[in-house]
């Protein structure tokens, strides 16, 4: 059997694991859900924040960016980490499954939860709060997600290589993303943030992502939706987690 043939396995694998729990599955779904119904209720979802832009209308792509991002980075990051604890990492490289085809079955489950996430998303925020869908602009959200979720990939393998144990994972990763979705256009508006914080926020791929998204959700805004600028700066991002998680990753537990 070739080694694409075994990932494509792991990937089903994954997938039927994932939704043989289904209180996990619930929860994965329903957590962004209930960011939006929240920030709807709190600011008002018919309210404008913009010309021709209301609350829905900036929360919807906000909490896509918010659900991917927990997909890929956040989930990676912690599932990687407690199966090296738990001896499943050094027990798999002793299975005829090439390594690479098992990380690519974790890798590819997580992209295609991060794209169904969207779906509904988009479908809860279009049926509920009368969202506009940017099906004039498919091409680039799709090639934004997907630069998006391949990046965010990456920087989870980086951040599991770093993370000492499996108990210190969710206090590290949350601590490494949560702060900045404040900062970043996703769980607040920074048009009107002091320059600084805007200054520090684009240093980082999730307000590039934010920024994207954003774009192609809002009608007013000029152009086909490829931001060539910010795409170009998560595809950067997830170089560099590619190069860390290649010096740092170990598949074996650590001391």
């Amino acid at each position: 059997m070739s080694g694409l043939t075994l990932a494509l396995r792991q990937v089903r694998y994954e997938n039927r694991a994932f939704w043989r729990n289904p209180i996990a599955a619930f929860f994965t779904f329903f957590f962004p859900l209930m960011f939006m119904i929240i920030f709807n209720v709190l600011f008002g979802g018919t309210s404008r924040i913009a010309p021709g832009v209301r609350v829905a209308d900036f929360y919807t792509p906000a909490v896509i960016v918010f659900g991917v991002i927990t997909a890929t980075y956040t989930n990676i990051a912690m599932m990687i980490t407690a199966a090296r604890d738990l001896g499943i990492l050094k027990r798999m490289r002793g299975t005829p499954l090439p390594p690479w085809a098992f990380m690519a079955g974790r890798i590819v489950h997580a992209v295609l939860l991060a794209f169904l996430l969207v779906v509904i998303v988009a479908a809860f925020g279009s049926v509920f709060y009368s969202v506009r869908l940017p099906w004039d602009r498919l091409p680039a959200l799709v090639l934004t997600l997907a630069i998006g979720a391949a990046s965010f990939c990456a920087l989870g393998l980086a951040i599991a290589g770093l993370v000492p144990n499996a108990d210190s994972a969710p206090a590290i990763v949350q601590f490494s993303v949560l702060p900045l979705n404040f900062i970043s256009n996703v769980f607040v508006d920074m048009r009107d943030a002091p320059s600084w914080i805007n200054t520090v926020s684009e240093l980082f791929p999730i307000r590039h992502f934010a920024d994207a998204m954003l774009g192609i959700w809002n009608p007013l805004t000029p152009g086909n939706g490829f931001y060539w600028a910010d795409l170009g700066v998560m595809a950067a991002w997830g170089v560099a987690g590619v190069l860390i998680a290649i010096r740092t990753f170990t598949w074996e537990p650590r001391a």
